[in-house]
């Protein structure tokens, strides 16, 4: 499944770049979120022809789960300065967290009196509601913008492709590494915490199949809980922290709060290997990922190209997230046939870690630069 996933946005990359070269940008967002909108149609009408749609639907869903998120946060760093950038990722930062608790409620609740092919409907509503607000911040953004920089936003991209800019561009390039290694982090880890749930279950009613209803409920009941935390934490994070970190320490600063809490953690799993240990290092870790991390990772385009924010970020926050779970998929399997025990995992998973701050740093020094450089060339105004 990761592999369909990983060829398909291979596919959809280069198709985006050469869309985003024809037109301009409400356009290309409009015409992308509208794209995936049809897509539901057609899975709404073969559903109800009685076809079988699970497994390309599932391909599908996993694409544009990435891709959609990927493109909003594109359209708002080509929408603000970088200024405005950092007072507002926050604050949007909190209406995802927020959308995420209640979506999944509403989800929850919607089942009971929808089915699934009605619920494909309903979000091609939404789909066409986000369409219209991506027209009315497109207005109002050309209105209040210089005229220069309103026919900018008017005009196609240039010729450019994602994976092009991604790998001739050193700084793009950290980031698609960046976002690599915290992916393959973050899966290895959920595989250890999976493993530590599992052996809890079956040290408590053992390891036959006439305990399987009680096992499966023990780990319904730990994931349920699990989840609620992250969710709740990284929404508190979210709404109370980020924006201070962003004032106080800056964007640069925070890129190394994840990856110092995820090798604080795995340095925990090393020497105290029990359960209570994982799961309170995968809530911070997830909790972090999911708030001030993805924040921070967004707002590095802030200072990049118009086609870097739109062609670029597609390619990073599709194919190299995937690619990152490929990865982590082979060395679990090299460790599982190697009979590899926990701390062989952990142990690489802080090693992993400890690249990864290296190339945080490499990416805190390419952007000061760049933040440098802006600066001078548009002096505040006195």
């Amino acid at each position: 499944d990761l592999d369909g996933q990983a060829i398909l946005m291979f596919l959809l990359v280069p198709a985006y770049s050469w869309f985003g070269s024809r037109v301009g940008r409400l356009t290309l967002v409009a015409g992308s979120t509208l794209f995936f909108a049809a897509h539901l149609a057609v899975f709404f009408l073969l559903g109800q022809s009685g076809l079988h749609i699970g497994i390309p639907f599932y391909l599908w869903l996993g694409v544009y789960n990435m891709f959609v998120v990927a493109q909003f946060w594109a359209f708002a760093n080509d929408l603000y300065t970088e200024d405005q950038g950092k007072r507002l990722f926050p604050v949007i930062g909190v209406g995802a967290s927020f959308g995420a608790l209640v979506g999944a409620r509403a989800a929850s609740e919607m089942f009971k009196i929808f089915s699934p092919y009605q619920l494909m409907l309903i979000v091609i509503g939404i789909l066409a509601a986000c369409v219209a607000l991506t027209y009315v911040s497109h207005i109002r953004a050309q209105r209040q913008s210089a005229a220069d920089q309103a026919k900018a936003a008017e005009a196609p991209l240039d010729r450019a492709g994602g994976f092009a800019l991604v790998f001739k561009n050193r700084y793009l390039l950290l980031i698609a590494l960046l976002v690599l290694l915290l992916n393959l982090v973050n899966t290895t880890g959920e595989f250890l915490l999976g493993g530590f749930v599992a052996d809890q279950a079956t040290a408590l009613f053992g390891a036959g199949e006439a305990a399987a209803a009680q096992r499966g409920a023990l780990i319904g009941q730990f994931y349920g809980d699990f989840f609620f935390w992250v969710n709740l934490l990284g929404f508190l994070i979210q709404t109370f922290l980020v924006s201070r970190i962003f004032k106080y320490a800056g964007v640069g600063v925070a890129l190394f709060i994840l990856p110092l809490i995820a090798l604080l953690g795995y340095s925990f799993i090393l020497f105290v290997p029990i359960l209570a240990i994982v799961r309170t290092a995968k809530i911070l870790e997830n909790a972090t990922d999911y708030s001030l991390n993805n924040t921070v990772r967004h707002a590095l385009f802030l200072n990049t190209s118009r086609e870097a924010k739109y062609k670029a970020k597609a390619a990073i926050d599709t194919f190299f997230v995937r690619f990152g779970d490929l990865i982590q998929a082979a060395v679990v399997f090299i460790g599982t046939t190697l009979a590899w025990t926990t701390k062989n995992f952990a142990m690489l998973n802080a090693a992993f870690v400890l690249v990864w701050l290296v190339i945080a740093l490499q990416i805190y020094r390419l952007y000061k630069q760049q933040e440098s450089g802006a600066q001078a060339a548009n002096p505040p105004a006195k």
